[in-house]
């Protein structure tokens, strides 16, 4: 069956929040070999990248994506794992979405863990577990802007919230890790209450603003991009070969 857009969406947003935003159809984070298979079982116009796994199985790698966009499909990214797929392929025709995929492109060995966060399993929904590292710096400077904090203790909240590694990383986690440290009690428990409502969600922010780009009327969904040329390599075949995926890349007439 086919689809004009297909998303990958995980923690960075709920799929019911996102439908709110765009009618497509919506798939768990992307690994290894999944855009390849989506463009092989729902021959989309467009792929939107927004979640991806990390550490637990292989990422989604460049030359999948670059053999989906060989096949006329477009692939835009935003958020987590497509703003860095967006932000490595930008030259090569991915199109890149909001302030985290800006960022990585003008930010030279950006980690990626700075928009990792732990999640739950697929079969219960990938909801985060956590809070990314780049959402959690841009609230502690809304909070000192705001007065909440003293710029000594975004600082030092800042360098704290990036020793903890991204499986375990929270404002919670982060501020219970601070008070025993010995921080000021008292910004912290301010710090703490404001937090409720104070937090900045970027990723969600640019993943909205990227199914809103796709879901507008003057963005023109209504045929494939004109395809581009593409090298098979040993080690990607090797890679589609695992996933019994190799006969659909050898085939130039497969849709």
């Amino acid at each position: 069956m086919g689809y004009e857009i297909v998303v990958f969406l995980g923690p960075t947003m709920s799929v019911a929040y996102a439908r709110e935003h765009l009618d497509a159809l919506y798939l768990t984070p992307a690994g290894n070999g999944d855009i390849v298979r989506a463009v092989i079982e729902h021959a989309p116009s467009a792929i939107a990248l927004i979640d991806g796994v990390f550490g637990q199985s292989p990422a989604v790698r460049h030359k999948e994506i670059l053999w989906a966009m060989s096949r006329g499909v477009r692939v835009y990214g935003a958020s987590s794992m497509g703003a860095m797929r967006a932000a490595e392929l930008t030259e090569y025709g991915m199109g890149g979405h909001g302030m985290v995929f800006r960022w990585y492109r003008r930010t030279a060995l950006a980690d990626d863990a700075d928009v990792a966060v732990a999640m739950a399993p697929a079969q219960l929904g990938s909801f985060p577990l956590g809070h990314a590292l780049i959402d959690i710096r841009l609230t502690l400077k809304k909070a000192m802007r705001n007065r909440i904090i003293g710029r000594q203790l975004q600082v030092t909240l800042e360098r704290l919230a990036r020793s903890i590694h991204y499986t375990e990383r929270s404002f919670g986690k982060l501020i219970s890790i601070a008070a025993e440290h010995g921080m000021s009690s008292q910004e912290l428990r301010v710090l703490d209450l404001w937090l409720v409502d104070g937090k900045r969600k970027q990723k969600e922010v640019d993943a909205i603003g990227l199914l809103a780009l796709l879901s507008s009327n003057s963005f023109e969904m209504k045929k494939r991009s004109e395809p581009r040329s593409f090298e098979l390599t040993e080690a990607f075949a090797y890679d589609m070969e695992y996933y019994n995926l190799t006969d659909i890349l050898l085939d130039p007439d497969h849709h």
